[in-house]
């Protein structure tokens, strides 16, 4: 998933060009090829499909908003992915967050299995602190290299990988479990 989905730079380029300018179709063509990747983070954040299609929507919304924010010739995946985590965030210190969680439903468009094998690790990820399990799952759910983590997340590459290393150290005995029951 490193590509542009499609896109190539300058063409990419092209349309946050237009999207700045008011060119709400180019803005939309920006968001087709994000919202994958998108959707699959607020899932793997909220485990909740329902609130993880209204992030989506909300930060849509949001990085139409502060598109002019994108600095000339970066990347519009990795800056979108940062709002849709800061999106997560606030969804998560969200008082309703904690009170109405509404049962899981079946028929899901995102794939809710497939972010982490076995509910151990499941588990450890969904127990990290939230700056560390967003690294985590931008890096390795999402695949993205940690250039455009760092970018997601207002970081050096060394501070992302030092974000990586601390949860990696505290989902090692979760990783361990699950081996030992995939072998097992």
């Amino acid at each position: 998933m490193h590509s542009d989905a499609g896109m190539g730079g300058t063409s990419e380029q092209v349309l946050v060009e237009r999207a700045i300018n008011g060119d709400k179709a180019a803005y939309e063509l920006l968001l087709e090829a994000v919202v994958t990747p998108a959707t699959r983070l607020s899932f793997a954040m909220l485990q909740d499909r329902w609130e993880a299609e209204d992030v989506f929507q909300d930060a849509a919304l949001r990085g139409w908003q502060r598109l002019r924010n994108l600095r000339p010739g970066s990347r519009f995946q990795p800056w979108f992915l940062g709002i849709v985590a800061n999106q997560c965030r606030e969804v998560r210190r969200g008082r309703w967050w904690r009170i109405a969680r509404l049962p899981e439903l079946t028929g899901s468009s995102v794939d809710e299995s497939s972010w982490a094998e076995g509910e151990d690790l499941k588990r450890a990820v969904n127990a990290l602190p939230d700056d560390q399990r967003i690294a985590i799952l931008l890096h390795f759910h999402l695949d993205l290299p940690i250039s455009d983590v760092a970018t997601a997340l207002g970081l050096s590459p060394a501070g992302v990988k030092t974000r990586i290393n601390r949860a990696l150290k505290r989902l090692r005995p979760a990783m361990s479990a699950s081996e030992v029951r995939a072998h097992g």
